[in-house]
């Protein structure tokens, strides 16, 4: 082991130093989550929402009276909870996964020859590709956690606003968005009102229609 360490140059043995025990972390990580994930329960509702199709409340505050989404009339659009612009790209996880890659790229390109001009360049590249790719991949499991855990009888009350035109008399589906357990969603809504509620209108949810649907009105 001595003898082949000794034989490496020392770009390589700096590839090495970086590319080994980064992936020893990685590992390690990736145990940790598979336990960790191995330990979570899964949310159940009680009930299933289907029971309460078409489900209304007597006692929803006058719609002129609730507040926007976030505490006043004027409803803005909710902050990026997840950061440059929804991805987490600085993470401890994203800066190992970028260890890991540029450190083995480098190992191979050195190997061959490669001029170390273009040995880093090539490498870092890579490595923020991985960074980029985890983030996306972590970000979509985040999300599903978040929509298997969404309960949408607890929108009923909630002042949103319209996304996606909602048709008059359920002739059709549109689309809200609104707070709903913390995270700002956007969902499928039906309205019994006379007239269609345009994009931009502010709304109240007064009920849910099937599994995944928000029965809401003009606010």
């Amino acid at each position: 082991m001595a003898a082949w360490w000794n034989s490496l140059g020392l770009i390589s043995q700096i590839f090495y130093c970086i590319a080994v025990p980064s992936t020893l972390v990685m590992l390690i990580q990736t145990i940790m989550l598979l336990v960790g994930l191995g330990q979570d329960s899964d949310f159940s509702a009680d009930g299933d929402v289907s029971d309460i199709a078409d489900a209304d409340v007597g006692d929803i505050p006058d719609a002129d009276s609730i507040e926007g989404v976030f505490g006043d009339n004027d409803i803005t659009e909710a902050p990026d909870s997840f950061g440059l612009e929804g991805l987490r790209i600085l993470t401890l996880r994203g800066i190992i996964s970028f260890l890991v890659v540029f450190g083995w790229v480098g190992i191979v390109l050195t190997s061959a020859k490669v001029p170390l001009l273009i040995t880093v360049p090539v490498a870092a590249i890579c490595g923020f590709f991985m960074m980029v790719l985890l983030a996306f991949l972590m970000k979509l499991v985040l999300k599903l956690r978040s929509d298997g855990n969404i309960d949408i009888r607890n929108a009923i009350g909630t002042a949103g606003k319209v996304y996606l035109t909602i048709p008059a008399r359920r002739s059709g589906e549109g689309k809200v968005q609104l707070m709903l357990q913390g995270a700002f969603v956007e969902q499928n809504a039906v309205t019994d009102d006379e007239e269609p509620i345009p994009t931009g209108s502010e709304i109240v949810v007064i009920g849910v229609s099937g599994a995944t649907t928000l029965v809401v009105r003009k606010k």
